[in-house]
């Protein structure tokens, strides 16, 4: 069992969120820090290139309908040194069709339909991070 000064120097995960509207994406980031979770948020594909090179966040979570494409920012993250080995769960409004074929095809470890229960996401992102590491 962990005492609460164990629990103080827990390392939590740390989840890059991508998403390009800002309330979204402020929303979001308020419900995961709830969770636990330190949150890194990025609005535009560049910057979420260059956040997962620097902080390695042990998972990504992005909107499929990111106007640059979504697809674009994972292939690159899939095909970086870096970066290929962060598990990527994507959001989306599309029930289905060539824009979920992509991004699976790109690499998304899951996709989760918007609007979502926080209680599907929550066991969806525990599902692919690991265990928080006590230091």
């Amino acid at each position: 069992m962990i005492n609460a000064e164990e629990h103080s120097k827990s390392r939590k995960n740390k989840i890059l969120l991508v998403e390009n509207h800002s309330g979204i994406r402020k929303a979001l980031a308020l419900r995961l820090k709830e969770l636990d979770y330190e949150v890194f948020e990025a609005e535009t594909r560049l910057d979420a290139f260059k956040q997962a090179r620097s902080i390695s966040p042990d998972l990504i979570l992005i909107d499929l309908g990111m106007p640059v494409g979504a697809d674009d920012v994972m292939a690159w993250l899939k095909t970086d040194l870096l970066t290929r080995h962060i598990p990527i769960i994507v959001t989306t409004t599309f029930l289905f069709g060539s824009a979920v074929d992509r991004a699976i095809a790109a690499g998304a470890a899951e996709v989760i339909h918007k609007p979502f229960n926080f209680d599907a996401l929550s066991t969806t992102l525990q599902r692919h991070l690991p265990a928080p590491s006590v230091t």
